[in-house]
């Protein structure tokens, strides 16, 4: 598959299979993820994989949509603004573009190992930190619902090239 193969198939998927993951195919995902680049390369995230009913009931009600708590895992993508390289001009901080880098990479993969994942961005991040453990100076950024897709590729709108490129 080419990667506009890949691209083209990837997809927001809503609705999961009630299949466990195999472990050779999470491996891959998160060895894509290690791999993705980031600004000086200073890799300012943490992934962390759910896959335990309870705590993935727990990541779920922090979302409050029903078809999330269909996928048998979570990733939940978490950056470090302090560690993350910051642009002398204008102060902005990488720590966002960095993530986005790498949880792309994470839903390319599993769409790869024939996997679906939407990513989530709207959830409440406060009951995330105040109901599951996470790593100390790291900040949730996304949450990526993984699985088997039940459901299929809607069309994808997009915008024409001309509107894309100047």
């Amino acid at each position: 598959m080419t990667l506009k193969e890949l691209c083209e198939a990837r997809y927001s998927c809503r609705h999961y299979k009630s299949l466990p993951i195999e472990e050779e195919k999470l491996a891959y995902v998160r060895e894509c993820v290690r791999l993705a680049p980031s600004a000086k390369n200073i890799q300012p995230w943490k992934f962390v994989l759910v896959t335990d009913k309870a705590t993935l009931s727990k990541v779920c009600a922090c979302y409050g949509r029903d078809w999330m708590r269909t996928a048998p895992a979570v990733v939940i993508c978490l950056e470090d603004h302090h560690q993350a390289w910051t642009r002398e001009e204008d102060q902005k901080n990488h720590a966002d573009i960095d993530v986005a880098i790498a949880t792309e990479h994470l839903c390319l993969a599993a769409a790869e190992q024939g996997l679906g994942t939407c990513w989530v961005c709207n959830f409440n991040v406060q009951q995330l930190k105040e109901t599951v453990a996470l790593p100390a100076g790291y900040e949730p950024a996304a949450l990526v619902p993984i699985g088997y897709a039940a459901d299929t590729a809607s069309s994808k709108k997009r915008k024409p090239m001309d509107e894309v490129w100047a």
